[in-house]
């Protein structure tokens, strides 16, 4: 006789993590802690699950998915607006801890998301510094937006938090430097990344430290998880326009301004540019079109470790 398969979803917070276990649908409270995060290890490896869920959670997720996958657990970190649409569509209106880790369990056992491979410590120092400059240039960025609107007398305190966030600035861009230069495998991806024009440090960052993926995908899959893939708005005769959205938005913002820049300074993107904009297309199609043929030549790239050349077999 077959075992029954059996699938555990975790709801992460920050003190708790709440699983939950089919088919029984029991559900138990664990310590978010080093110690909590060890017994629930313990206890999941002596239920071999044929599955874990855990929802994305800002890296809240990270040692708890971490430490499943190390010993050997089938871990899949999901998207959460996934999780909250599949629970809509079964009627699981509402919400507790208990209730999202029984969904998340659930949405595993219907959809069978991927296990993907959970980064090591090192990706997840570089992705955290990553998180960190974003963080510190949308304080100086807020910061300058006050400075212009202040009066006389708060002024100079504003100045002087913008100049220390500059120099915290400065710091973390150096050790992210440092960080990549340590990894022979990071400092070669960077110099080729980097090979391409257009192509500068935050958009290199970005992609080694938030897109793994980058290289072992085919280009629709890369454009998919990138976000920048059209999506079909189909329904009987009704033909309606193709739209990207979802995806990994930081990824994208990156890539936006890298190829605005590419198409003035990149003379494969800008002649495939103005041929669109030649042919009718508006504006931002074009450059949405930019954008995939500029990821599509970075995942070449990196798949075939070859540097940026205008003859290069990875344009095509």
């Amino acid at each position: 006789m077959q075992e029954k398969e059996c699938f555990v979803g975790i709801d992460v917070a920050g003190k708790e993590l709440e699983t939950a276990m089919l088919p029984e649908a029991k559900t138990r409270k664990w310590p978010n802690t080093e110690e909590g995060i060890d017994s629930l290890v313990a206890s999941l490896k002596a239920l071999s699950p044929t599955l874990i869920v855990v929802e994305a959670t800002g890296g809240l997720e990270c040692p708890c998915a971490a430490a499943l996958a190390t010993h050997g657990l089938a871990v899949a970190v999901v998207n959460p607006r996934h999780v909250r649409d599949f629970a809509k569509a079964t009627g699981k209106l509402a919400k507790t801890d208990a209730i999202d880790a029984i969904i998340i369990a659930r949405f595993g056992e219907a959809v069978r998301p991927k296990v993907r491979e959970i980064q090591d410590a090192q990706m997840r120092g570089l992705k955290a510094l990553a998180i960190r400059r974003r963080q510190i240039i949308q304080m100086i960025t807020a910061e300058k937006n006050r400075l212009a609107r202040a009066s006389d007398w708060p002024r100079k305190d504003i100045q002087e938090h913008i100049d220390w966030l500059q120099r915290r600035l400065d710091d973390v861009d150096n050790e992210l430097q440092d960080t990549i230069k340590k990894s022979p495998m990071w400092r070669e991806k960077d110099a080729l990344l980097r090979s391409v024009p257009g192509v500068g440090k935050i958009l290199s960052l970005t992609l080694l430290s938030q897109l793994p993926e980058l290289g072992t995908l085919n280009r629709r899959q890369i454009a998919a998880l990138v976000g920048i893939a059209p999506l079909n708005r189909d329904s009987g005769q009704f033909r309606g326009k193709r739209s990207v959205w979802g995806g990994r938005a930081k990824i994208r913002s990156a890539l936006y301004m890298a190829t605005l820049v590419a198409t003035r300074c990149n003379e494969t993107i800008r002649q495939f540019y103005v041929r669109l904009c030649a042919a009718g297309k508006p504006h931002k199609v074009a450059l949405t079109a930019c954008m995939r043929k500029l990821l599509t030549i970075l995942n070449a790239m990196i798949r075939d470790l070859t540097r940026w050349s205008y003859a290069s077999p990875a344009q095509t």
